[in-house]
């Protein structure tokens, strides 16, 4: 057969990611802060936008959202937090698609400084009252001092040779957040040049600032540290920080075995270890919490139904300046100028209609979500629904992928708190009579509230919770309480039993 060389036409349809599509891809999914930090940058590399000053801003929905929010209180954290191991918690909400597809189905002295202060507060108090909006209240607090910078004022309190003060000052860069050293000191010696004598010196000093436990390489030399402060430290004491595996376990014969005391005063010793802080550092701010700005409020209406509004203090306002685009066109451009500018009118067309359409999509979605988990904003989590990206979707007439990008980095303002809008799709349980099914997240919150309402004599294995939930109609296997349990850093019932025995004995009174 012989190799002939022939022309065909053929015709078909492909979906090419234009830089507008992925511009509008990129909105999508970009949370209000990240969304507010790309107009900015858009703002200033094009010179046909400007910012939206004149539309008024209605506050409105977030302030009466506000007012009805009442978050839902988080776990307590418990004094013997350090016993617990440091175990990653898996997502149980699993990841979410990412296809590029569908994207938008719609188109001197004292007195002489004092007198200074009362000036320079006069004359803030002076403009405040004259309506001046430059004047930032915030600028006159108290920033909040870090760890770092707390332990370099003691430093000089403590080390006087320069040779040892620059040791101590490179210690003091190490210590992390939670006031710990890396437990490797041959490494730093050798880093610094210096014996590993005047190091361990060093560091002794620098052990003894405040807060106590400080510069500690282990959590049994912090704890140590502290109870040196408050010179409580003893051998007994030692061999009971010899032993905090066996603290951390419940493992209180073989712990009694290893530090050779009565049952009493073990229980003392233990009560005692629990009440000390052993991530000292903490009590110190060094990290600027972002407080989470809600992108939808929702709010009560006046006939029992729920309205859903976007938050428009998150939402940017920009507007095309056609007018400079028509001065500067007809001003006799060169040819590269006039393709420059109107690139530049093409783009902020596309971004004014990609923020419009994307504010659209979000409520939207939102909406949906409401609609179909009315049932947690009435009654609460035990009420909430199985959903997943394809019902919302379909519902919408959307395509999953472009429902996935919404419900990223987006949060909801409810009467019940503020809430990541994936919260809200949650996977199906089975019911054990063939009923509607169960929210994973529903069974969770219910398996937390029995758990809660244990008694030392009436502590629920994980077998008991799986008969407790068929009886309300939920078909569970054991693994997947255990997981469930788990994820919510919840012990075994052998050990919940221990603990609440513990805890009787600590409060009985002697």
């Amino acid at each position: 057969m012989a190799l002939t060389t022939k022309l065909e036409l053929r015709q078909g349809q492909q979906l090419v990611m234009t830089p507008q599509l992925q511009q509008a891809i990129r909105l999508l999914q970009l949370s209000n802060i990240e969304l507010m930090q790309y107009v900015e940058s858009e703002l200033e590399r094009n010179p046909l936008l400007e910012p939206d000053e004149t539309s008024e801003s209605t506050p409105r929905a977030e302030s009466e959202g506000a007012e009805n929010v009442k978050a839902e209180p988080a776990p307590a954290a418990t004094d013997e937090s350090w016993l617990d191991l440091a175990k990653p918690v898996a997502d149980p909400e699993g990841a979410f698609d990412t296809d590029y597809e569908n994207v938008y189905p719609d188109a001197g002295s004292s007195d002489a400084g004092t007198a200074q202060a009362d000036s320079g507060w006069a004359s803030v108090r002076q403009r405040t009252a004259g309506g001046d909006d430059d004047v930032n209240i915030e600028a006159f607090v108290a920033n909040d001092i870090s760890l770092r910078e707390h332990l370099s004022e003691q430093l000089p309190l403590v080390l006087k040779e320069p040779a040892e003060r620059i040791i101590g000052q490179y210690l003091v860069d190490m210590v992390d957040e939670a006031g710990y050293l890396p437990a490797d000191l041959s490494a730093m010696c050798d880093k610094l040049g210096a014996p590993r004598e005047q190091v361990e010196r060093v560091l002794a000093s620098l052990q003894t600032l405040d807060p106590p436990g400080v510069f500690a390489r282990s959590l049994a030399e912090c704890l140590a540290l502290q109870l040196k402060d408050q010179n409580r430290y003893d051998p007994i004491i030692g061999a009971f920080l010899d032993n905090l595996d066996l603290i951390a376990a419940h493992n209180f014969p073989a712990l009694r075995k290893a530090v050779g005391v009565e049952m009493d005063e073990l229980m003392e010793i233990v009560a005692e270890l629990k009440r000390l802080n052993p991530k000292p550092g903490l009590q110190y701010g060094t990290v600027q919490v972002q407080p989470v700005v809600p992108d939808v409020v929702v709010r009560a209406g006046p006939d029992g139904s729920w309205l859903v509004e976007l938050n428009s203090e998150t939402l940017p306002r920009v507007l095309v300046n056609r007018t400079y685009f028509t001065t500067v066109s007809k001003s006799g451009a060169s040819a590269s100028d006039k393709n420059y500018l109107l690139e530049c009118l093409q783009t902020a067309n596309w971004l004014v209609k990609s923020l419009d359409q994307r504010a659209r999509t979000i409520l939207k979605v939102a909406e949906e979500i409401v609609r179909q988990q009315d049932g947690f904003f009435t009654h609460g989590v035990q009420c909430l629904r199985p959903l997943n990206l394809r019902t919302v979707a379909d519902a919408i007439s959307m395509h999953e992928s472009t429902v996935s990008r919404v419900t990223s980095n987006k949060y909801i303002a409810t009467p019940r708190g503020i809430f990541e809008l994936k919260y809200f799709f949650t996977s199906a349980i089975a019911s054990a009579d063939d009923g509607e099914s169960h929210s994973s997240e529903a069974v969770r919150h219910r398996i937390r509230q029995m758990i809660d309402g244990e008694t030392p004599a009436s502590v629920l294995s994980d077998d008991k919770i799986v008969e407790k939930l068929k009886t309300d109609g939920i078909d569970i296997a054991r693994r997947t309480v255990a997981k469930y349990r788990e994820a919510m850093r919840i012990p075994s019932s052998v050990q919940r039993r221990r603990d609440k025995r513990l805890s009787e004995r600590v409060a009985r009174p002697t």
